[in-house]
């Protein structure tokens, strides 16, 4: 899920962020001399400790400078959740079973061989052929597909207006090249051809580069003419090295980023919920109650100061990402969905559930206390803040909290396949409402515990809400949309699937040194580095006139 690596690069960081935000001494951006004005340098991409030279967009170990070698057909701005139309000019749904998707003229690959329909249909064919390419699962929905005339048709095999947005993230790669390829699935790509705004400069362990491309469609927007991407990126590093642009988290942001350069500057928008997800194949979360009250019982602000340090804010029950997603919310909803800790009322819900609190125990009627574990990832420093802080919330209404600390690897696969009682995980971060509650509520994917999921991990069942999703699917217009969207947001709220903790950040550090138009409050866009949105940041930015310019 792509915000569970937003989120959890604050963990990553926070033991050398913390040491660093420590020093006595002052620390400056000096910038490296040898790095030119128009060269932006990015802490981005992180080897282990050096890099594997690999661009295959497809394959877990990319470099993170694929997302700005190749491009897809639609763009969704993860934070605004604003479409944007990328290589297809225009994207139409005729009818909700239907898409077609009009290509951008003018385009050329990088080596200058044109882009054409012919590209979209043989990666299309490429994800079919290689399963594992399929990240998102567009052969899930695809039927069948047609080309000509500068256009793409896509069959769908059921009515599924939002999976437009899915098929058009796909990014396209191109047939001319790729078409010898004898297996795809171990290939490297290590002269890539694209039809991003940088093509492969200088490679090494350590460190790449990247240089503009000047054919490129929107080459006017791009202001970087090269762009450096080191395989090391400490916090002490970013500080110091005179970085234009990170995505990182870095504990005391102001006592160390911003005073390091007053032309420095930080946008930390929300990226994703973190929260407890209940198994609700499991007594006692299979009742409504039980989660009403554990969900009272937390103060989300101490939580989320604890957790994020003071820089994001308690999560809403509404399951929107605020304020990113406002203009979806329901007006209805108490206090925009956020729910302020009531002992007395989670005390009177468990009562009715059968709990009640005798000395400092809650106990059903033979006298057992009510006891469980939530498990949360080993190394997730933020994760384990806010495990500790719930623990201690819930132990002052009597419950008996455990805490599991398995390997990020083991933690994944106890999410998947249902081995838990309470887990912390992070929803959310998609760009679009429907995408959000579909893969956190959906019964399709429903499977018993023991079996893997990709989504709804806490197997949460509503034929009320797949109701709701199925008629989301079938619907073109805006205000029955936003009508469905409110549906989903009071079951949420209402019913508790998952309960919400804090908001996880998307950690923009800026510099304005060279480059300004960087993401913002006043102009909130994605930050991230290592998605395609990236693009939105790279064509948005213009260069500072320097002493001696032109």
């Amino acid at each position: 899920m792509a915000p569970s690596r937003i989120l959890r690069r604050a963990a990553l960081a926070a033991v050398a962020a913390l040491a660093l935000s420590s020093c006595a001494i002052q620390l400056q951006s000096r910038p490296d001399p040898t790095v030119g004005d128009d060269t932006m340098l990015i802490g981005a991409d992180t080897g282990a400790p050096f890099f594997e030279e690999n661009f295959n967009p497809y394959l877990g170990t990319k470099r993170i400078g694929v997302n700005y070698l190749f491009e897809p057909l639609l763009l969704v701005d993860p934070i605004s959740g604003q479409e944007h139309d990328w290589l297809a000019e225009s994207t139409e749904v005729p009818d909700p079973s239907t898409i077609v998707f009009d290509l951008r003229d003018g385009v050329t690959w990088s080596d200058g061989e044109p882009f054409t329909e012919d590209d979209v249909a043989f990666t299309f064919d490429l994800l079919q052929q290689v399963p594992a390419f399929d990240g998102t699962g567009i052969w899930s929905y695809i039927d069948s597909y047609e080309t000509g005339d500068g256009t793409v048709t896509v069959h769908l095999k059921e009515p599924d207006v939002p999976a437009r947005v899915i098929i058009g993230g796909v990014v396209i790669v191109p047939e001319h090249q790729w078409a010898d390829v004898e297996n795809p699935d171990s290939f490297r790509n290590t002269d890539p051809i694209g039809t991003g705004p940088y093509t492969l400069g200088n490679f090494t362990p350590q460190q790449y580069s990247m240089d503009k491309n000047h054919d490129y469609w929107q080459a006017d927007e791009v202001a970087a003419e090269h762009l450096i991407l080191p395989a090391a990126n400490s916090d002490l590093d970013v500080v110091t090295k005179g970085y234009d642009w990170a995505f990182k988290y870095m504990s005391n942001v102001e006592g160390t980023w911003l005073a390091a350069s007053d032309t420095n500057s930080y946008f930390f928008p929300p990226g994703g919920t973190i929260a407890l997800f209940p198994n609700h194949t499991r007594e006692p979360f299979d009742d409504v109650r039980v989660r009403q009250a554990l969900s009272l019982a937390l103060d989300r602000r101490s939580i989320a100061d604890l957790a994020a340090e003071g820089y994001m804010d308690p999560a809403s029950m509404s399951g929107l990402l605020l304020p990113n997603q406002e203009e979806d919310l329901d007006p209805s909803l108490p206090d925009q969905g956020f729910v302020e800790q009531d002992r007395d009322r989670a005390l009177e819900l468990l009562a009715e559930a059968g709990w009640t609190l005798q000395g400092d125990r809650l106990v059903d009627e033979s006298g057992q206390q009510l006891a469980f574990t939530i498990t949360t990832a080993n190394g997730y420093a933020d994760w384990l803040r806010a495990v500790q802080e719930v623990e201690r919330q819930f132990e002052a209404i009597g419950i008996d909290v455990s805490v599991d600390q398995p390997q990020p690897a083991g933690h994944t696969l106890a999410q998947r396949n249902g081995d838990f009682d309470l887990i912390v995980s992070s929803f959310g971060g998609t760009g679009t409402v429907y995408q959000d509650f579909n893969n956190n509520l959906s019964g399709e994917f429903f499977v018993p515990e023991g079996e893997e999921t990709g989504n709804n991990f806490g197997r949460y069942r509503n034929d009320e809400v797949d109701a709701i999703l199925r008629e989301y699917r079938v619907t073109t217009d805006e205000t029955r949309l936003r009508e469905l969207a409110w549906e989903l947001e009071n079951v949420f709220y209402d019913d508790v699937p998952v309960i919400g903790m804090y908001y996880g950040g998307s950690w923009g550090l800026f510099s304005d040194r060279k480059f300004t138009g960087w993401p913002s409050e006043e102009d909130r866009y994605s930050p991230i580095t290592y998605m395609p949105s990236a693009l939105l940041v790279l064509t948005s930015l213009e260069r500072v006139r320097q002493e001696g310019d032109d």
